[in-house]
């Protein structure tokens, strides 16, 4: 796995299996549970497989705290995810590093990531997709393998850390159903959705670890699915390192899923099918499952040493000197080089929704008091989303733009406005506490700021969230508790007003998008999230993401949370127009496309090559996604909308030209069949090339049309 030479990996796996052949069935099996303890007689340290970098090393102390994963997929950018996955390595061996030297082996303290997450974010409800890269299966993949890549490293003989693609497979939510929910997918849903980031994380980013979900999908359940683990992961794609069961998943089978009787099948199950790995105890069991003939010793020693091989191969059983990455000091950690990657990572994850009149960026000299209102103002934990780590500093958006206006001779008023959700903020009193001190701050003003949204106490894993919201999901799509009347307050005093949601996921701003001159999406935006937002306000850069996913107006356009179809999903297979469309974003410069045109008209099995130019006509630097969408126009069977099939970032100085060179291989133009087998159909093609996707909304949201290529086969 990664980029380490055949031969060091077969070094690897030979040297794991004779050191496994010394173990005794007891030994054997305690190496496969997430906190595996010292065999002191074979010089084996402890273990605790259990570790967590979704965006930074998570749950362990001071790390760098980048923008929530959803953040990272609004920037389309797979070189900055690689350079961040890279810092998050370097952090972690770091980290690592320093807690060996102290004897520290706790959870949280290891070199095995349980990241990325490349679940499909197929209903805005669910709790957890902010911690996945949106909706849309290639952009998912392309983000998963250039993160894997970073996390694993590209040195020959040593992984710098191991990556684990997760929740394989289908899961998406509900969270509170997630231990006893069967997830029912079609073969053509499957291959077209639910597998191809996992496919490419495999077969392109060669990752060392794939996590089962906790759900059952289509009858079994993840963790011990000799469909998934089997037959697609091993048998298909050649999986080659080890799988990890979901937390206390396994569990699940005989307790909620019902599919074995007791703990010790359970057990077996799971091995049985491939999963090496329990995070949880029930693994434990296994040594009475061979005693009673359910699992042979030899499945308890492929699995074992699959696991010895990944310590191998991280180096944890060569001499200190001769793993490069044991040289890595404590002072990597929250350095200035991280912090300076984190602000540049943050301003690429911030999108413009809307800039009625150009009201942004603001002028500062022309500012006498800005007001800055709502409950994620100053809200640090709506900086970091969900598996975070601790940052030495945080700068909320009221710090950020109270340090930019610092000295200007600008003064910046602060109301909290309302609860996030709540309908006071003092239980002793009435409804809407603290609107009149926000309308007090409003009305003393020139412009309003005023930050809405969520953060991961609303919404996130069953378990990590706290109130009525229940388990991380959410009911609707709406801002809760007073926040509309919040925007509603600002609206009212006819100044300029600028919204701001931080958000993980997609919600309905009907309101704001109706009446809000300006709306930024800012998601979960890092530690530094404030700063970046301050310096976007106040046209520092000119902002690039782009959404990840959909914004519906309501969540009564949508199936049932529990259908798992795909049909009227997200932007490929829905029916109704967006609030604001998946790959949609603006930015305060402008762009000309032109000289778009394709190799040939046909489309052949080495594929198609389009060349464009693209020219910067506006004043600032831009940072703009060009978008490359295909849709089947031919036939009366399955033809869902228009998808991604290329993107990549274009970086232009004022009036800088580009000409840009794409090929979309043969493969871009299949379409998955009923039983998942993909085919290039006969007929007529047609491929977008622009900065958006090619639909109505977007044209009139961007005044822009992508140019149409047409093409046949």
């Amino acid at each position: 796995m990664s980029n380490i030479s055949e031969n060091t990996v077969n070094s690897c796996k030979e040297r794991a299996k004779a050191l496994v052949s010394k173990m005794t069935l007891e030994e054997k099996v305690s190496q496969m549970l997430h906190n595996a303890p010292a065999i002191e007689r074979l010089g084996i340290k402890a273990y605790n497989w259990w570790n967590e970098g979704l965006h930074g090393v998570a749950r362990a102390g001071t790390a760098t705290v980048f923008p929530q994963a959803i953040g990272l997929a609004a920037s389309f950018d797979t070189e900055l995810l690689e350079t961040v996955a890279d810092a998050i390595a370097t952090e972690g061996r770091a980290k690592f590093n320093a807690q060996q030297k102290y004897g520290d082996t706790d959870i949280y303290k290891g070199l095995t990531f349980w990241s990325p997450n490349v679940n499909i974010f197929r209903d805005p409800r669910w709790g957890r997709g902010h911690e996945t890269y949106g909706e849309d299966p290639h952009l998912t993949a392309r983000l998963g393998v250039s993160f894997i890549k970073g996390l694993q490293g590209g040195d020959e003989n040593y992984m710098k850390s191991a990556a684990c693609a997760k929740h394989y497979a289908v899961h998406s939510g509900p969270e509170h159903l997630r231990h006893s929910f069967d997830a029912a997918a079609t073969k053509q849903d499957m291959a077209e959705t639910y597998l191809p980031a996992f496919k490419a994380c495999v077969t392109e980013g060669n990752v060392e670890a794939v996590m089962g979900a906790y759900n059952r999908t289509n009858g079994e359940p993840c963790c011990g699915s000799k469909t998934l683990l089997e037959d697609i992961l091993r048998g298909e794609w050649s999986f080659d390192g080890h799988v990890v069961s979901d937390c206390w998943a396994i569990r699940d089978f005989h307790e909620y899923h019902r599919v074995t009787d007791n703990a010790v099948e359970s057990a077996a199950m799971a091995v049985n099918n491939g999963c090496d790995l329990n995070c949880g105890i029930m693994f434990v069991h296994l040594v009475q499952a061979v005693r009673d003939g359910l699992v042979k010793e030899e499945t308890i020693d492929t699995a074992v040493t699959r696991l010895f091989t990944t310590r191998m191969k991280l180096g944890m059983f060569d001499a200190p000197d001769k793993v490069p990455f044991n040289n890595i000091p404590y002072s990597v950690v929250d350095s200035e080089p991280m912090k300076d990657l984190n602000l540049k990572t943050s301003q690429e994850t911030l999108v413009l929704l809307k800039n009625e009149n150009n009201l942004l960026p603001l002028d500062k000299s022309k500012l006498k008091t800005v007001a800055v209102i709502g409950p994620n103002a100053n809200n640090r934990r709506a900086l970091v989303g969900n598996y975070e780590g601790t940052a030495a500093r945080y700068v909320t958006i009221l710090e950020g733009i109270q340090d930019y206006l610092a000295g200007s001779g600008a003064r910046v008023l602060y109301s909290e406005g309302c609860h996030l959700y709540k309908d006071t903020m003092s239980s002793l009193s009435v409804k809407g506490d603290r609107l009149a001190e926000a309308r007090a701050v409003c009305a003393e003003a020139d412009v309003i700021v005023v930050c809405v949204g969520l953060d991961a106490s609303l919404e996130g894993e069953e378990g990590d969230t706290g109130n009525e919201y229940g388990s991380g999901d959410k009911p609707h799509l709406n801002l809760p508790g007073l926040q509309e009347e919040l925007l509603r307050i600002a609206h009212g005093t006819g100044k300029p007003v600028i919204a701001l949601n931080l958000t993980g996921s997609a919600m309905a701003l009907n309101f704001a998008e109706e009446n809000i001159p300006a709306i930024v999406q800012c998601w979960y935006p890092g530690a530094r999230g404030g700063e970046a937002a301050a310096r976007l306000l106040f046209g520092e850069y000119s902002p690039s993401g782009k959404l990840p996913l959909t914004f519906y107006r309501t969540v009564e356009e949508l199936p049932e949370f529990t259908d798992y179809s795909m049909a009227n999903r997200t932007y490929r297979y829905m029916k109704n127009a967006a609030l604001y469309p998946f790959g949609y974003g603006l930015t305060y410069s402008d762009y000309e496309l032109s000289d778009v045109k394709a190799c040939s008209g046909n489309i052949t099995e080495s594929g198609v090559t389009i060349s464009a130019r693209m020219k910067n006509t506006g004043k600032y630097e831009l940072l703009e996604t060009l978008q490359v969408y295909m849709r089947y126009e031919s036939g009366t069977g399955h033809k869902p909308n228009h998808a991604l099939k290329h993107f990549e970032k274009l970086r232009l100085a004022p009036g800088e030209a580009r000409d840009v060179s794409i090929r979309l291989p043969y493969g871009a133009f299949a379409l998955a069949d009923e039983n998942g087998n993909f085919q290039v159909n006969g007929g007529e093609y047609s491929v977008y090339v622009g900065c958006s996707a090619p639909d109505a909304r977007s044209a009139g949201l961007t005044g822009k049309n992508p140019v149409r290529i047409g093409l046949k086969k």
